[in-house]
């Protein structure tokens, strides 16, 4: 077995949701989810097919993004594999919806974050074993902080 880092290949503030799931409908059931979560959303949608033609399945409703989620797709190469990428929204907009997409296993990260994939390679194929988003812990949250995070949610609408 080897084990590869692969970085996601993306713009600093852009959102990038990265999960498995299963089967060839997939594709189209996220685009699904997302396309009904707003209709500003701008997202590309990709999926490493497992079995059969084995290919990259692509959606979306901005080229751009579409490519971008393929360029990642194919640099990771892990079998039933997803990468979401989105403008004009965020991953707490439409985590739940995806999560609802029968196909979906689970969700490896959300985030704006740099990513880097840890994938396992054997004889078989590909396999995400772990994601690296972001830095690790500079401390703990002070009095001040918490207060500044609190008030932060409030001002985003996020909290009442």
């Amino acid at each position: 077995m080897e084990l590869h880092v692969v970085p996601i290949d993306k713009p600093d503030d852009m959102n990038v949701i990265v999960g498995q799931a299963h089967f060839i409908k997939t594709v189209e059931d996220i685009h699904e989810a997302l396309a009904g979560a707003s209709p500003h959303l701008r997202f590309g949608v990709a999926f490493c097919e497992a079995s059969g033609p084995c290919l990259v399945r692509r959606s979306g409703n901005d080229e751009e993004l579409i490519t971008l989620a393929t360029t990642n797709a194919l640099a990771v190469g892990a079998g039933h594999s997803f990468f979401v990428f989105l403008q004009n929204g965020y991953p707490v907009n439409v985590l739940n919806q995806l999560k609802q997409v029968p196909e979906v296993c689970g969700i490896f990260c959300a985030s704006a974050n740099r990513v880097e994939i840890l994938v396992a390679e054997t004889g078989l194929g590909r396999g995400i074993v772990g994601v690296i988003d972001g830095q690790p812990p500079a401390g703990v949250e002070s009095d001040l902080d918490v207060a500044d995070r609190k008030a932060l949610l409030r001002a985003i609408g996020y909290k009442l």
